[in-house]
């Protein structure tokens, strides 16, 4: 199984988590989260298949999303709107984030990826 592993490369988790992928021999194509930003149809499509609520797309302890005081703001915002934040910046993405055919990971929890991936 390949796998699309999105990542910050100065990001410590980023780090372990290509460390695990490798050390557990997980094909994976790697893209940089702020060099190839994800569109708002992939993080639509993404977001969709994980089941999760939306808001754990955001990289809540960035400077970035306490700069734009979005704690505040997320609740009063529409889907739409959200998802153009999202694909506005790769900084405000949470990473890393892992898609495959029918999986999405947001983040880095080893008994999950473990889980899901193997």
């Amino acid at each position: 199984m390949s796998v699309l592993f999105m990542e910050y490369p100065k990001c410590t988790t980023c780090q372990k988590a290509k460390k695990w992928l490798v050390d557990n021999q997980v094909d994976f194509e790697d893209r940089h989260i702020v060099e190839q930003k994800p569109s708002k149809e992939e993080l639509k499509q993404w977001y969709e298949r994980s089941g999760l609520e939306l808001k754990r797309f955001f990289n809540t302890s960035g400077q970035i999303y306490r700069q734009m005081e979005l704690k505040d703001k997320l609740p009063s915002m529409s889907e739409e709107k959200q998802l153009e934040l999202l694909s506005s910046n790769g900084m405000l993405v949470k990473r890393p984030l892992i898609v495959s055919e029918n999986t999405v990971l947001v983040g880095f929890k080893e008994a999950e990826w473990k889980e899901r991936l193997k």
